[in-house]
């Protein structure tokens, strides 16, 4: 009997050391693929989400054109497409046309700042230390300039810095948008692989937390995403048309304090140096219209995030900037989905099962 108690001992120890040994090799293979997968993780995920968000549109598209689906997935890479590089170029021009006014000015010693108007002083709190600080750098330019000559080269390498990102991140975003075309006109294969990683994870659950997530991605992307490209398309416009210096600039600083809900903090300004360099009838049309761009959210927020699962605009800011700290310039459209998807997902596993034991 005492030996039977030792062999049965023995080979319990035998199969629990061959499980961790297993367990041991699952987890380091899955460590590996998620070390050579890292630099592709925000791509994928990026496509995934552009391809959820346009599927019913893809599905449109794709029974006009008679069940052609690669004809309808190429037709929407080439929209993204367009819509992602023509702002870039224009941005581009813009900037590139200020850059190289400047370099003229500098090389040819002709730079110098316009005075500051007198109603620049009557501004409430900012207009003295504003009208001291204008009133300086136009009569003593290169004063300033030796004053503030470290901070100035900081600003430069931050700008530099910053230019890079902006480059990085547009790059992701083009090959982001290959990856969505691809899995658009492969969506049969998609769904039926989404359907079984769902049955697997949640088991009887997997289809309902399957639709929640759709929703959820579909709800966020109008109405966080959405309404800030089209607060962005209204306030670039003004821009153009009041002539403020650096349009193209401003236009792209507003797209992600848009999304992540403060572009007011942006049109602010604007309208504060639209006060200081064009006439008052002028810099009031501006100034009403930024009121206007900056409330349209109160409006297509709920018409657009309501279409699916709602959430709270906390939730979506913490998405936004925990996914810019983590992957960059991208993690500030991708963060504030993903963040939204776990919330409603948790809310659901959490009121699972207090729904099941009232439906009992």
């Amino acid at each position: 009997m005492a030996i039977e108690q030792l062999n049965s001992q023995r080979e319990y120890i035998r199969r629990a050391v061959e499980v961790s040994i297993h367990v041991a090799l699952v987890a380091l293979l899955l460590a590996a693929c998620l070390l050579i997968l890292k630099p592709f993780i925000p791509l994928i995920t990026w496509g995934i989400v552009i391809a959820i968000a346009v599927y019913p549109a893809y599905r449109k598209l794709r029974d006009w054109l008679g069940g052609r689906g690669a004809l309808a997935a190429v037709l929407c890479s080439l929209c993204f497409l367009a819509i992602l590089i023509i702002p870039v170029v224009l941005l581009a021009d813009t900037m590139i046309e200020g850059i190289q006014t400047l370099s003229g000015y500098v090389k040819s010693g002709s730079i110098r700042v316009p005075p500051p108007p007198a109603r620049v002083a009557a501004w409430p709190i900012i207009g003295p230390p504003v009208e001291r600080a204008w009133t300086m750098a136009s009569t003593n330019l290169t004063g300033v300039l030796k004053n503030f000559a470290p901070q100035i080269k900081s600003l430069a390498v931050g700008l530099l810095s910053a230019s890079a990102g902006i480059g990085a991140t547009v790059l992701q975003f083009l090959l982001s948008i290959l990856v969505a075309g691809f899995l658009l006109a492969k969506s049969s294969g998609g769904a039926q692989v989404s359907h079984s990683l769902a049955n697997r994870l949640f088991g009887d659950k997997g289809p309902e937390f399957e639709k929640l997530a759709n929703s959820t991605i579909r709800s966020v992307t109008n109405g966080i995403l959405g309404v800030a490209v089209i607060q962005t398309v209204f306030a670039g416009a003004g821009f153009l048309v009041a002539g403020l210096s650096g349009a193209g600039l401003w236009t792209l600083v507003f797209l992600f304090a848009a999304i992540l809900q403060v572009g007011m903090l942006v049109l602010i300004p604007a309208a504060i140096y639209m006060f200081a360099i064009a006439s008052t009838t002028k810099a009031i049309l501006f100034l009403v219209w930024c009121v206007f761009v900056g409330l349209m959210d109160n409006v297509l927020k709920p018409i657009l995030l309501g279409r699916g699962a709602a959430v709270p605009i906390a939730v979506v800011f913490l998405g936004a900037i925990g996914g810019f700290i983590a992957l960059g310039i991208i993690g500030l459209f991708i963060g504030a989905i993903v963040l939204s998807v776990g919330y409603k997902l948790f809310l659901a596993w959490v009121d699972g099962p207090v729904a099941a034991r009232q439906e009992t």
